[in-house]
C-alpha cells in the first residue's frame, strides 16, 4: 500500500523527517481584500505546490451559519485532498487564498506586512504538501532499538490496554523492564517490524506517524553514557564518559 514510501525509507533509514507544528488560526475581525502591493515572498509559502495526476485537490468554500452568529473573518474555507493511499482536509485560515491550476496551486495572503500571516502561510502550505505526499505516496518513519534484549513485535491483542478500534494491533516493546510495553496503533497508520530491532510505521499522516513514533520512543530515550534507547530515523547521540571520582 506505501510501497514508494517504503521503497525509500528502507533505502535511506537516515531520511530526516520533522514533525510539524499544530496550526493555530489566528481570528481576524474583518475582511480586506488581498494586497496587491509588492509581494514580501516567503521562501516555502510562496512555492507552488505540484500536484500529481492521481491526486484530486479541491477548495471547498466555508458555509455561512444559518444565524449569522460567526463573524465573516472567522469563516475557514477547506481543503480535500484525495489519493490512491487515502484522504485528508485541512481548514484554511480565512486570509489564506488558493490559485488553483490544473497541476499546480498557489497560496496568496492578504497582507505581507503581518507576521503572523507569513507565518501561517508558510506553515499551512508545509501541511498541504504533507497531505499531498501523504495520500500519493505515504509517510514513513523507522525506529531503531539499541540496546541488548530490546525488541519489539506487532500483536492482534493485548493485556494492558484496550482496542480504541476494530481490528486494532498493538507494538509490543521489550526494552529493559520487568513486564511488555504495549501501544496501540493509532488508526491510519500500519505498523511492521522487518528486524526483532527495527519498527516501520507507514501513514498518511505525517504528524499522526511521527506522533506515534514520538510516543514509543518516549519509553526508551537515547542516553548518552552507553548510547542504548529508541532512536527516530537519522536521530544519533553524543557518547559521554563517565566521570571517576
Amino acid at each position: 500500500m506505501f510501497a514508494p514510501a517504503r521503497r525509500h525509507c528502507l533505502h535511506n533509514a537516515s531520511h530526516k523527517t520533522i514533525a510539524s507544528p499544530i496550526i493555530v488560526s489566528p481570528r481576524v475581525s474583518s475582511s480586506r481584500p488581498f494586497s496587491s502591493t509588492p509581494q514580501c515572498h516567503s521562501k516555502i509559502g510562496g512555492a507552488p505546490l505540484s500536484i500529481p495526476p492521481e491526486v484530486s485537490f479541491s477548495v471547498i468554500p466555508p458555509t455561512k451559519p444559518k444565524r449569522g452568529r460567526m463573524a465573516s473573518g472567522e469563516l475557514k474555507a477547506t481543503v480535500a485532498i484525495k489519493g490512491p493511499l487515502g484522504e485528508l482536509s485541512l481548514q484554511i485560515p480565512p486570509y489564506v487564498e488558493i490559485e488553483q491550476s490544473e497541476a499546480r496551486a498557489v497560496l496568496r495572503i492578504q497582507d505581507h506586512k503581518i507576521r503572523q500571516q507569513r507565518e501561517m502561510w508558510g506553515t499551512t502550505r508545509a501541511y498541504l504538501q504533507n497531505y499531498i505526499l501523504g495520500v500519493s505516496e505515504g509517510h514513513t518513519a523507522i525506529l531503531r532499538l539499541v540496546g541488548v534484549g530490546y525488541r519489539a513485535t506487532i500483536e492482534s491483542t493485548a493485556t494492558t490496554v484496550s482496542a480504541e478500534y476494530p481490528d486494532q494491533q498493538f507494538v509490543n516493546l521489550k526494552v529493559g523492564y520487568s513486564h511488555p510495553i504495549e501501544l496501540g496503533v493509532p488508526k491510519g497508520v500500519k505498523a511492521s517490524v522487518p528486524q526483532p530491532t527495527r519498527i516501520l510505521l507507514e501513514g498518511v499522516d505525517k504528524e499522526v506517524v511521527m506522533q506515534f513514533a514520538a510516543e514509543i520512543r518516549e519509553w526508551r530515550k537515547p542516553e548518552p553514557y552507553k548510547g542504548k534507547g529508541i532512536f527516530v530515523n537519522d536521530e544519533t547521540i553524543r557518547l559521554k564518559s563517565k566521570k571517576v571520582k
